[in-house]
């Protein structure tokens, strides 16, 4: 039947061990050391990431400060021009008000100076008035 053979077994076992040793010492330690060496690369690559990510996030903050600070700014520059035009519309409808108070005041004096020369001139021409009335009511 099955017939074992005591030294073919040893060969075969001896060629085991050292086909381990050297797939151990040719394939499997720099295979690992790979794998370590991708492992720490990753690792490093992350912290490395999350530190920048880390500088992103002060730098939007800073972004968002100028950003604040610029519209502030602004408002102020808006708001100011803003108020210096009011006064001088302010200013121009006063020196307006007070020219047309001018023009008021002297038509008002006109008017009033004008009227009594019409009152004078009816009662200066009162007494023909009552005569060419006086006229009528006798012809009737």
């Amino acid at each position: 039947m099955l017939d074992i053979h005591l030294p073919l077994m040893l060969f075969v076992l001896v060629l085991f061990l050292t086909l381990l040793v050297v797939l151990n010492n040719m394939l499997f330690q720099p295979l690992l050391k790979f794998m370590d060496d991708r492992d720490a690369s990753i690792a490093k690559d992350l912290k490395a990431a999350k530190s920048l990510s880390g500088d992103t996030d002060e730098l939007n903050a800073k972004a968002e400060e100028n950003i604040s600070n610029a519209k502030n700014e602004a408002a102020t520059i808006r708001q100011n021009a803003i108020d210096a035009q009011k006064a001088e519309a302010a200013e121009k409808v006063e020196t307006k008000q007070s020219e047309l108070d001018k023009e008021y005041a002297k038509f008002v004096e006109t008017l009033t100076a004008e009227k009594e020369s019409l009152k004078k001139a009816l009662l200066s021409e009162m007494p023909l008035f009552k005569e060419s009335l006086k006229a009528k009511f006798s012809e009737l």
